[in-house]
């Protein structure tokens, strides 16, 4: 019992001499203003600057379910819609009140909706398993529960989620790796069938299709542009556009290891851009409205992986393609 104890003693000096490592490497990137940094802001927010400049913001409290507001591009200048997080930018559409910026989450679990706002469900972060920044990258691993409002029983867990974002240092373009797995926690789950879903992103107003101050584009992998991308299979997505005289883009990776790769794309012409693996009834046209249901047995999981790349230029100077493949080339889970 006593080396068990001496054992463990050396164990816990060990992790708190690694722990303060871990913080002074973040501090030292806070203060050369070189790297990525992340910290906490207040109880709601997580704030993560890049080579000493704000990228995003992770708000995971209060909120129906966690998103990152604002998402500044390497140009200097936020790339998705401002409302109705802010009321700043008067170009803003007000529509689809539950299009907060980039995003995760699936319209149909279990006949649920959790994509539209308001009608009571909600993901709700749990807590946070790693908060870490060093060097050229850094991390933020949390869990998650998804909680219906259900008649009869107010607060009903349908399942949980782990959600891993990792975040990478770059000069011309910003990148941003976001791991999801849906845990069968509670029970069998089934994803259903539903064009409202999934890792989703509504870009700022100038780079829209349509609209008063509209003049974007949409491109995915197949070389398939504007609004004939909607509904179609792709590895990726891009959709760029003018902010401030210059043209950015923002584009949505669908790792090869996802399931039902290459996936679904519910990118509309007002700004909207979502992988959305599971709406083929709407997609292809199925009459069979349960055609891309997707169970998950009780106590089972499913990851997804995806990465968010946002460049400079249109996807040919901003060598989307070129991205993709070395993204295509890392590892992810089953």
């Amino acid at each position: 019992m006593y080396v068990m104890s001496r054992y463990m003693l050396i164990a816990a000096m060990f992790a708190s001499m690694l722990a303060t490592v871990v913080d002074l490497c973040a501090a030292g990137n806070k203060a050369s203003g070189k790297g990525v940094w992340i910290a906490r802001q207040g109880d709601n927010t997580i704030r993560v600057e890049i080579n000493g400049k704000l990228f995003t913001q992770y708000h995971y409290k209060t909120v129906d379910r966690p998103f990152f507001y604002p998402v500044i591009g390497p140009t200097g200048v936020n790339m998705t819609r401002h409302w109705p997080m802010s009321d700043s930018n008067k170009d803003e559409q007000t529509d689809h009140a539950h299009h907060r910026s980039l995003w995760f989450v699936h319209g149909d679990v279990n006949g649920y909706d959790f994509w539209t706002e308001g009608k009571g469900h909600r993901v709700e972060h749990q807590e946070f398993k790693e908060v870490k920044s060093s060097g050229d990258s850094g991390v933020v691993t949390s869990s998650s529960l998804w909680v219906a409002d259900a008649a009869g029983d107010k607060r009903k867990v349908v399942c949980s989620d782990t959600r891993t974002h990792r975040f990478y240092a770059a000069e011309n373009a910003r990148m941003m790796d976001i791991e999801i797995t849906i845990h069968a926690s509670h029970g069998k789950i089934v994803l259903g069938d539903t064009k409202e879903g999934c890792m989703a992103v509504r870009v700022a107003p100038t780079m829209r299709l349509k609209g008063k101050v509209g003049k974007g584009h949409l491109v995915n992998s197949e070389g398939v542009r504007d609004n004939s991308a909607w509904g179609k299979r792709a590895a990726w997505c891009d959709y760029y556009g003018p902010i401030d005289g210059k043209t950015v883009g923002v584009a949505i990776f669908d790792h090869p290891k996802n399931p039902r790769h290459p996936t679904w794309w519910h990118a509309r012409n007002y700004g909207l851009m979502t992988a959305n693996p599971f709406g083929i009834h709407y997609f292809e046209k199925n009459p069979d409205r349960s055609a891309g249901d997707m169970g998950i047995p009780d106590g089972e999981s499913l990851t997804w992986r995806y990465r968010i790349y946002i460049h400079e230029g249109d996807e040919k100077q901003g060598r989307v393609a070129e991205a993709y493949e070395k993204f295509a080339g890392t590892g992810a889970r089953k």
